[in-house]
């Protein structure tokens, strides 16, 4: 293949900084179980801004000739350590189609295919992606709607997996008014889940209402706690996934799921014995995560990432969770947009510092291609 690809990259440098450039590269050759895709559409997603900005101050994003350049905190530069020097790709997921495929029968078969992939390259015209990371789109399905299919409809899925497999009956949600919030809430109506929705403004309360949400509390209320205790002890909860990850959040979340379990009980100078786990898979709030430890001796604080859980369940247990994704991609885990991007509007600042803080509501597509998404 002659075709030249565009691609965007993201450099730590020695001084201090992240660099965004646009390079322009041969499309690469794939293997035999590879695909290429000419990308037509990628969304930003938090988990793409460590990568693309290393943790940058979205206020000191300047333009310098070609690149977008952005000043790195002392810890952001030591997290980025082994990354200097190096321009990385970025783009965790996206869709378009298949324009050159391996020898493989599982990569002919995606030839001329509009797939949804996985490749944390996409922030690019055309990405070299392996077949085991692609799924065949219906011709129904528009590129914009399978631009999403893998980071939150998996994430969604695997918060009410971890609550079964860990023996849990009930969950909590952060943030829950973003994509993938309302995309929780979508799937724990329809596979009958009780979800305590946590969001952080009145008007959050209300949209969440109005899509069939019964359990909603407003972290801003003066009354959060008491609201958010009795929605636990209404629901039984007893495990919380957090995108917020520093302040209060979880302190409270613990204490309150404390005062849930114990309503009736008996006094135990040792709480209850009934396990509370909160999982931070978030980081909205980059500060310290204080915690009171005033919900006995039963209780878990970690990290939650979709790899590692997809590790567990293996690779039927992926294939499960696919097969839906692609039957409801356009219902339970659609996916809306405030703005859609050009990758030359990527460097821009002003366009850089509204996609570089995740706001609910202000999910950006970036069309590689020419701006423009196709149908």
């Amino acid at each position: 293949m002659t075709e030249t690809s565009r691609m965007l990259r993201s450099t730590v440098t020695n001084e201090g900084q992240v660099r965004l450039t646009l390079v322009d590269e041969q499309v690469p050759e794939p293997g035999p179980d590879e695909v290429v895709v000419a990308v037509e559409a990628s969304p930003i997603n938090p988990s793409d801004l460590g990568m693309l900005l290393a943790g940058a101050n979205p206020d000191s994003l300047v333009a310098e000739g070609d690149a977008l350049v952005g000043q790195l905190g002392a810890s952001s530069v030591q997290a980025n350590t082994a990354r200097l020097g190096a321009p990385m790709p970025a783009g965790n997921e996206g869709s378009g189609t298949v324009i050159a495929a391996g020898s493989s029968d599982g990569a002919q078969a995606l030839m001329g295919k509009r797939v949804a992939a996985l490749s944390g390259a996409m922030y690019a015209t055309h990405s070299k992606v392996s077949v085991a990371m692609c799924v065949e789109m219906p011709e129904t399905v528009t590129a914009e709607q399978a631009a999403s299919c893998f980071v939150n409809p998996l994430t969604a899925l695997g918060m009410t997996e971890t609550m079964r497999m860990e023996g849990h009956t009930a969950l909590v949600h952060t943030a829950a008014a973003s994509n993938l919030g309302q995309m929780l809430q979508r799937i724990c109506i329809a596979d009958g889940i009780a979800l305590v929705n946590v969001v952080r403004k009145a008007e959050q309360v209300d949209l969440l209402r109005s899509q069939g949400a019964e359990w909603v509390v407003d972290s801003s209320s003066d009354s959060f706690r008491d609201d958010l205790t009795d929605a636990l002890a209404a629901t039984g909860a007893t495990i919380a996934f957090d995108a917020i990850g520093g302040g209060q959040q979880v302190d409270a979340l613990l204490e309150c799921m404390e005062k849930a379990v114990s309503r009736g009980a008996g006094f135990s100078r040792y709480g209850s014995d009934t396990h509370k786990q909160v999982y931070v898979y978030g980081g909205l709030d980059r500060s310290p995560t204080p915690l009171t430890r005033s919900y006995g001796m039963s209780w878990g604080v970690g990290g939650w990432l979709l790899t590692p859980f997809l590790g567990r369940i293996g690779l039927d247990g992926l294939m499960r969770l696919r097969d839906r994704v692609t039957a409801e991609i356009s219902t339970t885990f659609a996916s809306h947009y405030a703005e859609t991007i050009s990758l030359d509007e990527m460097l821009d600042p002003e366009v850089a510092r509204r996609y570089a803080v995740p706001t609910t509501g202000e999910k950006r597509l970036v069309a590689p291609g020419n701006g423009s998404v196709p149908s």
